[in-house]
């Protein structure tokens, strides 16, 4: 939950003393001595405290992972990053078993690499429920992957899809998609980077 706490600006506050205390023609080095050390202390403790909560508002989102940790998955965050990936694909029965709920529109997640660490802010803005027939062109290729054609789009899917670390997590060793298998689409944009 966010809550916008009205607070003051001490670099506004010290140019409105400083403009203040030109206003009676003083000397820079007089009107520096009308800011206190207190003033100062205060504003020096402001600014570290946006500073804090600005690094740290992103440890409260729910986690996104692309994948399983590995070269598949550091090249989709890799895309993320980049900007070329602004969509992908998840199975609805993956949430369905998991018993998670379903993104929504305005969420927001942080991007972990393979090695579990959080390397980006993005915000859903679009998800929708398709089958696995009706994935357009558009989103594939917005996929950042290098799908040009569905086919190809949908041989890449259907390969990780039918994977073992797949039919592992499903606790199905026959696990297979098919075309009437309901897909939840999201599209997304990057929020921001963070620091490494």
């Amino acid at each position: 939950m966010c809550a916008h706490i009205a607070r003051s600006d001490p670099i506004r506050d010290s140019r409105m003393t400083l403009s203040h205390a030109q206003s009676f023609e003083l000397s820079p080095d007089q009107a520096a001595e009308h800011l206190s050390d207190e003033l100062m202390q205060r504003d020096i403790k402001s600014l570290a405290g946006r500073y804090a909560v600005t690094m740290t508002d992103y440890s409260a989102l729910p986690v996104c992972e692309f994948a399983f940790p590995g070269p598949l998955r550091d090249q989709l965050v890799a895309a993320v990053l980049d900007g070329s990936k602004t969509s992908t694909t998840a199975m609805l029965i993956g949430y369905e078993i998991d018993q998670e709920d379903l993104p929504v529109a305005g969420l927001k997640e942080v991007v972990i690499d393979s090695a579990g660490t959080p390397v980006a802010v993005i915000e859903m803005t679009e998800v929708r429920q398709t089958r696995l027939d009706d994935v357009d062109l558009q989103h594939a290729i917005d996929e950042g992957e290098g799908f040009t054609t569905i086919d190809q789009w949908r041989a890449g899917h259907e390969e990780f899809w039918h994977s073992q670390d797949i039919r592992d997590e499903m606790n199905d060793l026959h696990f297979t998609v098919n075309d009437d298998t309901i897909l939840v689409l999201q599209r997304f944009r990057l929020v921001s980077r963070l620091p490494q």
